[in-house]
Formats: C-alpha cells, structure tokens, sequence
C-alpha cells in the first residue's frame, strides 16, 4: 500500500458524500455548483473503490 492510500480517511470520504448529496438535492445550489460537486463526488468514489479493493485483498492475503 502506497503512503496515499495509509492517509486516505474512508469515514470522512463517506461523509463528504453524503454532504454533497444533500447540496446537490438542495434546490438553492447553482447548475455551476452541482457540475463541481459531481465532479468531486466522482473523485471520492474512485478514491473509496481503490480503498476497499485493497482492504479486501488484504484480507483475501491474510486468508491464505
């Protein structure tokens, strides 16, 4: 595991998912606004899926 994938937080990723969720579905959030949450969200998604992947090859090594 890279020194990235060490610092990377999954609780607080979750988190700012769900805030960004909440804005998007605020209906005062701007069109321009909801185009960078997407975007952000997109990021923190990616980051989350390369993160449980190495959880469960973890634990997939930790098995055999």
């Amino acid at each position: 595991m890279n020194t990235t994938e060490e610092k990377f937080d999954y609780s607080k990723a979750v988190a700012e998912l769900e805030q960004i969720a909440a804005k998007v579905e605020d209906p005062q959030t701007s069109l321009d606004d909801i185009g960078d949450l997407v975007k952000r969200s997109k990021e923190l998604i990616e980051k989350c899926r390369a993160y449980l992947r190495s959880v469960r090859e973890s634990i997939e090594e930790q098995e055999n």
